[in-house]
């Protein structure tokens, strides 16, 4: 398994609350959807002060840091890249300064027509100093013509293609923005003296934060000193969030669209049961990810569950490069096997999915080693054969494994000795929403949004059946 979703936001506004330390725990909370760097914005209305770092929120910040972000507003970021490279200069927030005045602001998302609106700009005269696309967002914005803020956002909505949830800070005022398909998630929360927006639930329950709603698509949210004002920037025609939030992304913990996202992926254990079973000793889930489907799973078949993979919690971005041989163990420094469990056992392994195809071969190696008789592989999302343009990492066309094999030729690829994926329906069904309601694109090929599939597909056919990529 190995996507990436590009970012974590947060925003606060409160006139009695630390909010760089309640930002502080609440991007700890939020660190799963970013490790890559992170940043507080805050501002006391005579000035915005940033501070921003690699790494994760607690190698980036102290209490010296935190004491230097004074205010009453803020607006937090972690970040994975996606649209930019991993460089301190793309840490977000984005601070930036136009016609309109300063803002800062913190990105979720991806847009298709990025490059199309930096070169517009930059022939402009527009000076970027990162190559993200949350500077575009930010130039636009404080340029755009308008009385107030709202109605600059709303003239940039129309501007912008593709995925997009914001927090926005001014000098006076704490904005959210979520784009007219809803892609990515967003959510308005009521602390004692404030209020808070946050890409996820979780984030609300760490810092004591009653979960009020989530934005609507196309919604612009405005708090300041006279409270919380809804505006409709653009209006929103289709609704498409991504359905892998609901596989992988968000915290188990998290409610999205009015559903704890525990029983949603408890569901899909219980799909992969019904769909596909098999005749096994034991269950094992890839952990932490498909551990509660890897559990439902086992309930739902009888077979009995066990923790057969522990993993090291302490692995994560690091800068420091192993040596070769150390490089060479792979999935073993972040996974170990329970010999004494595993051995000549024959197991059911669940996974939420299988992208790339790297780590999975490896990871059944690891249990076959462990003595493990047989391995059935079992995966919580249909095959991945279209790659995202909407913030997920999740890799070109040609480099997806079931975008260049079939599932039998990925049971031999992975060395599993049956392979299972929950069927787009039975996942649809977990879920508990409407399929119009979901953007399915890396399953399906259909985006909400159009998106040149051009290069991908030359890329893919110039793939030999072997899969080894001509050069």
């Amino acid at each position: 398994m190995s996507l990436h979703e590009s970012c974590g936001i947060f925003g606060i506004h409160s006139e009695t609350a630390d909010v760089a330390r309640f930002t502080f725990f609440a991007l700890f909370a939020l660190q799963h959807r970013g490790q890559e760097s992170s940043g507080i914005a805050t501002t006391n209305g005579n000035g915005i002060w940033l501070h921003t770092g690699m790494g994760l929120v607690s190698h980036v910040f102290d209490e010296e840091s935190l004491s230097r972000l004074t205010g009453n507003i803020a607006i937090g970021h972690n970040r994975y890249s996606t649209m930019g490279s991993s460089h301190l200069t793309n840490a977000q927030p984005i601070l930036t300064e136009g016609a309109a005045g300063q803002i800062a602001v913190a990105h979720n998302g991806n847009l298709v027509n990025a490059d199309a609106l930096r070169i517009e700009l930059e022939e402009s005269g527009y000076e970027f100093v990162t190559t993200t696309d949350s500077e575009i967002i930010a130039h636009l914005i404080t340029n755009a013509p308008g009385k107030n803020w709202v109605e600059r956002i709303s003239y940039t909505m129309r501007r912008l293609q593709g995925a997009y949830s914001l927090v926005i800070l001014t000098q006076d005022t704490l904005i959210g923005v979520r784009d007219p398909f809803g892609v990515r998630p967003l959510c308005l929360g009521k602390l004692d003296n404030g209020w808070v927006l946050a890409s996820e639930s979780c984030a609300l329950d760490h810092i004591g934060t009653t979960l009020l709603r989530e934005l609507d698509a196309g919604e612009i949210l405005v708090v300041d000193s006279n409270g919380v004002s809804s505006h409709q920037g653009m209006p929103s025609h289709r609704k498409a969030l991504c359905i892998f939030e609901y596989i992988y992304f968000a915290r188990p913990d998290s409610t999205i669209s009015n559903r704890l996202l525990y029983w949603a992926r408890q569901e899909m254990g219980r799909g992969l049961a019904r769909e596909y079973p098999v005749e096994a000793d034991l269950v094992i889930g890839v952990p932490d990810s498909a551990t509660v489907a890897g559990i439902s799973y086992a309930l739902e078949s009888g077979i009995p569950f066990t923790d057969g993979l522990l993993k090291n919690r302490y692995v994560g971005r690091t800068f420091i490069q192993p040596d070769q041989r150390i490089r060479e163990l792979g999935v073993g420094l972040k996974f170990n096997p329970l010999r004494e469990i595993l051995e000549g056992k024959r197991l059911v392994l669940v996974d939420d999915s299988i992208v790339r195809g790297t780590t999975t071969p490896r990871l059944i190696s690891l249990l076959r080693k462990a003595g493990a008789s047989e391995v059935h592989m079992r995966v919580c999302a249909p095959p991945i054969s279209y790659p995202c343009f909407f913030g997920v990492d999740m890799a070109t066309r040609w480099e997806l494994l079931a975008a260049r094999k079939t599932v039998p030729e990925i049971r031999e690829f992975i060395n599993a000795d049956t392979l299972g994926y929950l069927s787009l329906d039975g996942l649809v069904k977990a879920v508990g929403l409407p399929r119009e309601t979901l953007c399915q694109a890396c399953l399906t090929g259909d985006y909400p949004i159009p998106v040149q599939l051009e290069m991908d597909k030359l890329a893919l056919e110039a793939i030999p059946p072997n899969g080894v990529r001509r050069t």
